[in-house]
């Protein structure tokens, strides 16, 4: 899928394909280094970490485990209900294991704060987070975020794993969705 593909429904690229490949090269590379000989167990938020855990994973040189939560704040809108739920919880123990949370964006930090806290508590060495994207204009919470591919400006953002209403997840770029298309 490219931008041909969804007509004038976005209004401008923010981040191309070529630019989030260097970037999680480089982040990789950090990963590596910090993590060098330690048992380190990636957690994807689903849906929308899909592209950069997949991406992440295949950067590293070192061999880690990969497990998946969904956790929901969002409903078919643009801005977050409050409330947390778990529609999908990890297979592995977290105790005594070192945890990257992996995460496509950050936007108010609510429910990543509340996703750190939750695996905090399951006993592991160590949680940490890395993000693709950070809106610090958005944030309503101070998020400890260990690893930040790009702040961007507080605009609806798609592609690259992120959605509206679960279209245009599989753009291999970050583009702002035109505001028509969700009357903003």
């Amino acid at each position: 899928m490219d931008q041909s593909d969804v007509g004038d429904d976005l209004a401008n690229i923010l981040l191309t394909e070529e630019q989030l490949r260097e970037r999680l090269s480089e982040l990789a590379s950090r990963i590596d280094a910090d993590y060098a000989g330690k048992d380190l167990l990636l957690v994807g938020v689903l849906k929308g970490a899909i592209m950069v855990m997949a991406d992440l994973a295949r950067h590293l040189h070192s061999s880690v485990t990969m497990d998946w939560m969904a956790v929901s704040s969002y409903g078919s809108g643009t801005k977050s209900s409050g409330v947390v739920r778990i529609l999908k919880d990890l297979d592995s123990d977290l105790t005594g294991r070192h945890v990257l949370i992996v995460e496509d964006i950050i936007d108010s930090g609510l429910t990543l704060s509340w996703l750190v806290s939750n695996l905090r508590s399951r006993g592991p060495a160590s949680v940490e987070v890395a993000a693709m994207l950070r809106k610090p204009d958005a944030a309503k919470v101070d998020v400890d975020v260990r690893y930040v591919g790009f702040e961007i400006p507080n605009e609806f953002v798609v592609g690259y794993g992120l959605d509206y209403d679960e279209k245009y997840r599989n753009l291999p770029f970050v583009a702002t969705l035109a505001p028509h298309v969700y009357g903003g």
